[in-house]
This record gives structure tokens, C-alpha cells and sequence, in this order.
């Protein structure tokens, strides 16, 4: 089996800033200060200063009972823009897609890391991580420039009454919110380009023993095969060991021994 956790390293790196992006993603989305609006009037608003985010709108005050006064904006109501209710729906999907990317992306480099047996779908599963990851991204950057836009050009909302803020501020300030979203966004694109970019290895790795080339019509027996060959001098030669011979009076002179000769047939 061929072995790929060298090939995923930046695929695995990918997967850390996905996870990290999607945590921005939802600190964005519950984030207030998408919007700074500096009032003039500080009668109510002592601060002089309300967040504005996309589910509601909160400034100090001393005058009101609480300290801290906000007001929930829905995504039903008529007061809100348009880019407030885009921004409410694109970000809950950003966060269905991004956590749906992260759970995929998890799969892929098990499949990398540990995974032995059944590879055969692993190219899919990287493609479809990093196409949620991209799309994670590009979803959360559309509310994000959005607003930015408005902010930018000084966009009024007709707040109700209850909320005791004026439609048009003295001027507007970009939030902070939008900087972590946009953080985020940027992460997401990476980590989804990492992953399309991976490129599978179809190399396969022969690790079976080697083939048996005999014929297989040869019977003999090659298990207990040994190297009898002198690497420098040639094939070494099992021979016998002399025997020696013994004269009857215990003279071993080398001479042959006369027992051994059989009489002469005349």
C-alpha cells in the first residue's frame, strides 16, 4: 500500500486554519460592532457611541434603566436593510458549510493518515472539503463587504422609536466584527485552495515478495538452498574427508594398508 502522509502536510495545515476560521466565523457572527455609529446627541446615548451589529443594537446609557440597552433586530423586520437580513442568513450558512467543510476535511487526511485499505474515493473527498471551504468563504465575505460598503458611505437605518437612536449618525465607523470576518474568510479561502491543490501520488509500491520464476514443472525441492560459493575464489567443493589408514603394528606412515588389497586370482 502506498503511503501518503508526507504528500498532506499542507492539506493538514489547511485543515488547523479551517477549524481556527471557523471559529472567527462564529465569534463574527455574534460580534455587535459591525457598526459604529458616533451620535450627537448624548442625552440618551452617553457614550456617543451604539454598536450596531446584525441580530441587534446596543449603547450605554445612564439615563435608562440598564446600563447596557439593546434592541434585537430580526431578520422579518421592516427597519432592517438589506444588508443586515442578508448578513443574518449568509452567516448561519457560513457556519452550516464551514463545520460541514472541517468535518470532511477530518475525513480526508484520516483517509492520508491512517486509512490502509480503501483509498479510492480520497481525491473526492479533498475536492469536496476544500469546495466547502471556498464556499465558506466566499459566503461570508459577501455580507462582510456589504456592510463594509454601507458603513462607507454613511448608509441611514430608520431605527423604531425603542431603539433611541437617530436613522443617520454623526458618521459611522467600520467595526471590528467585519475585520475578524474578514480574517476568517481569507483563512477559508486558503485552507479550500490547499485542498484542491492536493495531488494524489497514483505511484503504487510493490511490496510483495518477488515472483517465483521457476518452471513449474520443476519438482525439486529449493527450500534448504545454500550459498556454497567463495566470493574470491570461486564455488566452494564439499569433498569427503580422507580417511586415514592404520598399519597393524600402528605404523601410520601413509602407506596403504595391506588388508584392504584382495588376494591376486590367479
Amino acid at each position: 500500500m502506498i503511503y501518503l502522509a508526507h504528500t498532506a502536510h499542507w492539506q493538514f495545515l489547511g485543515l488547523v486554519a479551517g477549524a481556527v476560521a471557523w471559529i472567527l466565523i462564529l465569534a463574527t457572527t455574534g460580534l455587535n460592532e459591525w457598526r459604529l455609529w458616533h451620535v450627537a446627541d448624548v442625552s440618551v446615548v452617553n457614550s456617543g457611541v451604539a454598536w450596531v451589529g446584525i441580530w441587534r443594537a446596543c449603547f450605554y446609557s445612564h439615563t435608562l434603566p440598564g446600563i447596557e440597552n439593546c434592541r434585537s433586530i430580526g431578520v422579518s423586520d421592516a427597519f432592517a436593510p438589506a444588508e443586515i437580513s442578508v448578513a443574518q442568513v449568509f452567516m448561519v450558512l457560513a457556519l452550516i458549510s464551514g463545520l460541514a467543510g472541517n468535518l470532511i476535511a477530518a475525513v480526508a487526511m484520516r483517509m492520508v493518515y491512517f486509512s490502509v485499505e480503501d483509498r479510492r474515493n480520497i481525491r473526492l473527498v479533498f475536492v469536496l472539503a476544500g469546495a466547502l471551504y471556498v464556499l465558506t468563504g466566499t459566503i461570508c465575505l459577501v455580507p462582510l463587504a456589504w456592510n463594509m460598503s454601507s458603513v462607507l458611505n454613511n448608509r441611514t437605518i430608520d431605527f423604531p422609536p425603542e431603539f433611541h437612536l437617530p436613522a443617520a449618525p454623526a458618521r459611522q465607523r467600520v467595526g471590528s466584527a467585519i475585520g475578524v470576518g474578514i480574517i476568517a474568510s481569507i483563512l477559508m479561502l486558503i485552507s479550500g485552495l490547499l485542498f484542491l491543490c492536493y495531488r494524489h501520488a497514483w505511484v503504487a509500491l510493490r511490496t510483495e515478495a518477488p515472483r517465483d520464476t521457476r518452471d513449474p514443472k520443476d519438482t525439486r525441492d529449493t527450500r534448504d538452498t545454500r550459498d556454497t560459493r567463495d566470493t574470491l575464489h570461486g564455488p566452494w567443493t564439499e569433498t569427503a574427508p580422507a580417511q586415514k589408514t592404520t598399519l597393524p603394528n600402528g605404523d601410520n606412515r601413509g602407506r596403504d594398508n595391506p588388508a584392504f588389497y584382495s588376494e591376486e586370482v590367479s
